[in-house]
This record gives structure tokens, C-alpha cells and sequence, in this order.
């Protein structure tokens, strides 16, 4: 069991190392690394404990800052999802302003074996542009978001300058909070973001395959992960995410993969 979730964590750091423009990084985890920048960092010893990175969404008061997780891996993943907390301290409804613990259902309910750490990693990321106040993990600060938005702004960004390392407003500037009109965030165009965020994380668990050509496998009842694995262990190619028939060698090879046959 623990040779398989290793294998496909070795994998799903690869993934991320190959794709800086998901945004997402992953680190070795150690005590003296919080404060660390790097991350191209490829010695990987202890695959039960990472530490997840990624900046704050533009157009969000954590823009321009640094955001780092703490990830633990238990023995039954990926049919557990992994234990994430925020290391960077944030002032968000939906992440503990004491302890960094999370209220996510990629996380809980709704986590699925398809489903990798650098997806999870996105749906954290999107829930920094999209807070839920109504399903909050911090009242406090649910509380502020619902009743004075303005105000929450203006926290949420002194936190993100203080914690999280974002610029300091330029001299005469405006800072969050400040000024005329309605602070109250635009709920569908953050629903929207959200939704796109969601939809990349899926996609991120193809590895860049075209999605209906891992569904016939899937469909006969094998998950996304194993189905690419295959994939990847026969060498089939990505053919830059389109569609395409496989030879019938190919079809025989995966399936043989799929069965654990030699």
C-alpha cells in the first residue's frame, strides 16, 4: 500500500515541478524552512509531510503575498485526503486566524481519489479569491465579511502585508477599504472564478491527456490516477491534450497495466 501511494506522490510532485504556470509549488517539508522562498527544491526524502506554496490571487487583498501550507500525507491516501493547514498566518473566513486550519470540502466531503495535492493546492488558492462566510471556519471574521466588507478588506490586507510578505501601498495611495462605493465583493464574478479554478484542478488530474480519452478507461470502472499511470507507464502520448484513436497494441498494453497482469 505504502509503495503505491509513494510511487503516485512521486509522481504528483513531478507534475507540479513540470508546471509552474498552475501557480502551485510544492517543498520539502523541514522546521527551518518556513521562511524559505525556493522552489525548485527536488530532494523529496519524506513523502508524509510537504509544504505547499502559492501567491495571493490578483484582485484579492492577499495579492502579492506568499502563502505557505503545511501538508500531511496519511497512510490511506488518496483515499484520505491530505491534512492541510495555512503555515502564513491570513485573516479569511474560511481559514482559522489562530490555528490556519481550513473549512474546505475538497478537503472533507468531497475529496476523491482523483483528486491530487496540487489540485488541492488550486481549490485553496481559488478559495482565497471566493470566501464563504456562510460556511465559515473563523465567526470573527465571517462576521466582519458580512457586516462591514470594507473593514474586512482593510484587515485582510494589513495581515497580508504583515504575514505574508505583500507590498506596502505606494505613498498616497488608497489602500483597501479606502474610498467611495460598494466594498461588498461581487459574488458571481468570484462564483465564476471559482468555477474556473475548480474546472483547472479537474483537468490537473489528467496530466495533460485529452479528458475523453482517459474516460473510456475510467469507464470501465478504473479511477483518473490509475487510468494515467498506465497511460504513462505504456508511454502513450499526450498528442498536446487532443483526442485520438490508440493502436490496438497500445489499447492491450494498458488494459494489461490496468489488470496487473506481467
Amino acid at each position: 500500500m505504502s509503495t503505491n501511494r509513494n510511487r503516485r506522490l512521486t509522481k504528483e510532485i513531478a507534475d507540479v515541478q513540470k508546471d509552474p504556470q498552475s501557480g502551485v509549488f510544492l517543498e520539502p517539508f523541514t522546521a527551518s524552512s518556513t521562511k524559505s522562498q525556493s522552489k525548485d527544491n527536488s530532494t523529496f526524502d519524506d513523502l508524509t509531510h510537504f509544504r505547499g506554496v502559492f501567491a495571493g490571487p490578483p484582485d484579492t487583498p492577499y495579492e502579492g503575498g506568499n502563502y505557505y501550507v503545511d501538508i500531511r500525507i496519511p497512510g490511506d491516501y488518496p483515499f484520505k485526503p491530505p491534512e492541510m493547514r495555512f503555515i502564513t498566518r491570513i485573516w479569511h473566513p474560511n481559514i482559522s486566524s489562530v490555528t490556519g486550519a481550513i473549512c474546505l470540502d475538497t478537503l472533507k466531503t468531497a475529496w476523491s481519489p482523483v483528486l491530487t495535492l496540487k489540485s488541492a493546492l488550486i481549490s485553496l488558492r481559488s478559495l482565497l479569491s471566493s470566501p464563504e462566510p456562510k460556511d465559515p471556519q473563523d465567526a470573527e471574521v465571517a462576521r466582519m465579511l458580512i457586516t462591514n466588507p470594507r473593514e474586512f478588506e482593510r484587515v485582510a490586507r494589513e495581515w497580508a502585508i504583515k504575514y505574508a510578505g505583500a507590498p506596502e501601498p505606494e505613498p498616497g495611495g488608497k489602500t483597501l477599504g479606502e474610498g467611495s462605493g460598494d466594498a461588498t465583493p461581487d459574488l458571481k464574478r468570484q462564483e465564476k472564478r471559482r468555477r474556473e479554478e475548480d474546472e483547472k484542478a479537474k483537468i490537473a488530474a489528467y496530466h495533460g491527456y485529452n479528458k475523453a480519452l482517459i474516460d473510456r478507461f475510467t469507464e470501465m470502472g478504473f479511477d483518473v490516477p490509475t487510468v494515467v499511470d498506465a497511460f504513462e507507464h505504456v508511454g502513450i502520448d499526450q498528442n498536446g491534450g487532443e483526442d485520438y484513436e490508440l493502436e490496438e497494441e497500445y489499447m492491450g498494453d494498458i488494459t494489461a497495466r490496468l489488470f496487473g497482469e506481467p
